[in-house]
């Protein structure tokens, strides 16, 4: 073991969204071979293998700062290591022994190699038991999560991902799915980021015509079941919003809750779905008013990262690219902080149109894409064609209307319900759910 004295550098990775004594053990036997230099992930490294942390990059470099064994702390923007050990050619790294399988075994193997290049040596420290960031951030999140904490989520996420993924919520049942949901492999960890709070699926769940005839304050009722049992971020649909005079008492409620954003659409009248194919006698509002409608929901908000999401209807009302952009610019202007762009065509090549040119305006806002008619699309190609969130709007419902449906007619004709027992989840599975 070295001496402190001899100013040997040795380089500690951390996520450290919750600090325990696993990794103060860590930073304790890091000291001892020489000045620790941390490389703290930032929110955009670590949501490549795991979940999006609760604190932002700032708030976790001060909690770091005060630890005594810290000598340095610099970012680490991806979670491979090798340009940050490149950098600083450290003569040590120490990592817990727990990485040698999963999708972090790779890191460790290119880890081993770098430091081969100058005879840097890889120290493994063994796990500390029965102790872990998911498992405390479990406990903590089951105690209850903070609406202010829940609110800022959707930004960060922004700023993390190359696309942030929403999927339709309309009851807690489907939220703690999208809440537990996650795939991964070797190469990549995938979940749904967050849950978009339908207006279409709201209604037709309760058996009404998505026509506003479910009011805001049955709405909101449903959604805070959802918000009791899962911690990620919800866009809520709020239709065109209502008169501008009642936005602000929206903001205000949605906020409270712990909502990320509120989506209000620029038409005006009885509602009819944007996806019908009949769109007579639906009227798109006047650029003023709408944007007067969006400042009064921009000037009403108390958190910043609350998102007031202007969402256009041109291109379903055939007003064509030329309209979208002019009121894109004018509602960004207005203070939009996104533009939902909505097609149903069947591919999304008037959506790739719009955003190449508004990508260019000065009053560019990050861009909403809903691909219920273009489901062709890949979350690649929309990312590289300037869409950084994507909604699936609708796709639970309508997964479980054939489901239950077919369940249902499997038990009437056979009298019984063995039938429908092999495509059925088990009694044990549903009750072990909560």
């Amino acid at each position: 073991m070295e001496s402190r004295k001899s100013k040997k550098k040795v380089y500690v990775v951390f996520a450290a969204d919750i600090l325990h004594g696993g990794h103060i053990n860590i930073l304790s036997n890091a000291a001892k071979y020489g000045d620790v230099i941390v490389g703290l992930l930032t929110d955009k490294a670590i949501t490549s293998y795991k979940k999006l942390p609760q604190i932002n990059f700032k708030q976790r470099e001060i909690v770091l700062k005060n630890i005594k064994f810290v000598k340095t702390i610099i970012p680490q923007y991806e979670i491979d290591y090798t340009k940050n050990l490149n950098k600083i050619k450290p003569d040590y790294v120490l990592h817990g022994d727990d990485w040698k399988t999963g999708i972090l075994s790779n890191i460790r193997a290119k880890v081993i190699k770098q430091l081969k290049k100058w005879n840097g040596k890889l120290i493994e420290i063994p796990y500390t038991k029965n102790i872990s960031s998911t498992l405390i951030k479990k406990r903590t999140l089951e105690a209850g999560n903070t609406p202010l904490n829940r609110v800022s989520k959707l930004k960060r996420l922004i700023e993390a991902k190359d696309i942030v993924k929403f999927l339709e919520c309309h009851n807690s049942l489907t939220g703690l799915i999208i809440e537990n949901l996650s795939y991964s492999n070797s190469k990549k960890f995938e979940e749904f980021d967050g849950m978009w709070s339908s207006s279409l699926t709201d209604s037709l769940s309760r058996g009404k015509p998505d026509n506003q005839s479910i009011d805001l304050s049955t709405r909101l009722l449903g959604l805070n079941e959802i918000l009791d049992v899962t911690t990620k971020p919800v866009i809520f649909d709020a239709d065109n919003g209502g008169r501008t005079e009642h936005i602000p008492y929206t903001i205000k409620t949605l906020e409270r809750l712990g909502v990320s954003s509120i989506v209000i659409e620029d038409k005006i009248g009885l509602k009819k779905n944007s996806l019908f194919k009949n769109q007579t006698g639906v009227k798109q509002d006047s650029i003023k008013n709408f944007s007067e409608k969006i400042y009064a929901a921009k000037k009403a908000k108390k958190i910043d990262d609350f998102f007031v999401v202007a969402r256009i209807e041109s291109l379903i009302l055939k007003k064509g690219k030329k309209d979208a952009i002019k009121r894109a610019e004018a509602y960004s202007e207005a203070g939009a902080d996104a533009i939902l762009i909505h097609s149903k065509e069947k591919n999304p090549n008037k959506i790739f149109d719009f955003s190449k040119t508004f990508l260019k305006s000065k009053f560019h806002k990050p861009i909403i894409a809903v691909p219920s008619t273009y489901s062709i699309v890949k979350e690649n190609v929309l990312a590289k064609n300037g869409i950084r969130v994507v909604i699936y709007a609708n796709q639970l419902l309508r997964a479980s209307y054939p489901a239950m449906y077919n369940t249902a007619k499997k038990i009437l004709k056979h009298k019984r319900s063995k039938e429908a027992e092999k495509n059925i989840t088990s009694i044990d599975n549903i009750i072990n759910l909560i």
